[in-house]
């Protein structure tokens, strides 16, 4: 980061600042992902009675709006640029760029072989992915520069690389910001999983109140309403049944099923 600030400032490069600063933002985001890990793995408590596993989700929320407030500067920057295109030193540029290339794989080699469902390291990803892809159009635009002179590309690739984080950090926020609003997992049906149950448990004959949220994505949780047809001697069997159908076709290791024999209490 250091060395792509020098650069940028003496050769002008808008490509390599936006980089750096990109790169800024990055050690932060790597900083809270680790930070997130370490308060994550702490027991519940009696105010935190689910844990820290949040946390995780809070970091990949924040990292994501880091990343939609570097887009905004590269965009800012590149408009100003395109009013007023300033000189830059090819060759300065391209060797900064090369060694940030360098950096930017190994970073992002050790980064993708971790857990790819896991949000809080998606987001860390998509930072050094993004700061890869930075340095790639930071080489692309210091080659034209150096063989053509025309400045203009400098600002034309840096937004072509903001664009593309764009896209991935309002995936990252959006999918987040579902977790945190305990929005349903995206890939379940609800109606669906509710008719399975119905089917499989001959004992059920209405099921509702359903809610299905996760402390992150791959921590899902439910909690439901169970009518059963009469007064079962032993409403625990009930309950086994429809638990195991949960957790073995649904991944829903926490439920919590109330059993009704009548009317439902909360109406």
């Amino acid at each position: 980061m250091v060395v792509e600030v020098i650069g940028g400032i003496l050769s002008g490069s808008l490509a390599l600042l936006a980089d750096a600063g990109h790169m800024l933002t990055d050690s932060m985001a790597l900083a809270l992902t680790l930070i997130a890990f370490r308060v994550s793995t702490r027991p519940a408590d009696a105010r935190l009675t689910y844990g820290y596993h949040r946390f995780q989700i809070l970091a990949a929320f924040v990292n994501g709006l880091s990343l939609l407030f570097i887009v905004g500067w590269i965009l800012y920057e590149a408009v100003t640029r395109f009013l007023a295109p300033p000189d830059v030193l090819g060759p300065t540029m391209l060797v900064v760029a090369s060694a940030g290339l360098v950096v930017n794989i190994i970073a992002f080699v050790v980064l993708h072989g971790g857990d790819r469902d896991n949000l809080n390291i998606r987001g860390a990803t998509l930072h050094v992915a993004s700061d890869l892809l930075g340095s790639i159009a930071a080489i692309v635009a210091a080659i034209v520069i150096i063989y053509t002179g025309w400045m203009a590309i400098d600002p034309i690739l840096s937004v072509a690389v903001a664009i593309l984080i764009l896209r991935s950090a309002w995936v990252l926020v959006k999918r987040s910001a579902h977790v945190l609003l305990e929005g349903a997992p995206e890939w379940l049906d609800v109606d669906d999983m509710r008719d399975k149950l119905i089917s499989r448990v001959p004992e059920v004959s209405n099921i509702h109140h359903v809610h299905v949220w996760g402390l992150t994505p791959q921590e899902l949780m439910l909690t439901m309403h169970v009518r059963v047809h009469s007064t079962p001697e032993n409403p625990t069997d009930i309950i086994r049944c429809v638990k195991t159908i949960l957790r073995d076709e649904y991944g829903i290791g926490h439920s919590t099923i109330e059993i009704e024999t009548d009317d439902c209490a909360d109406h």
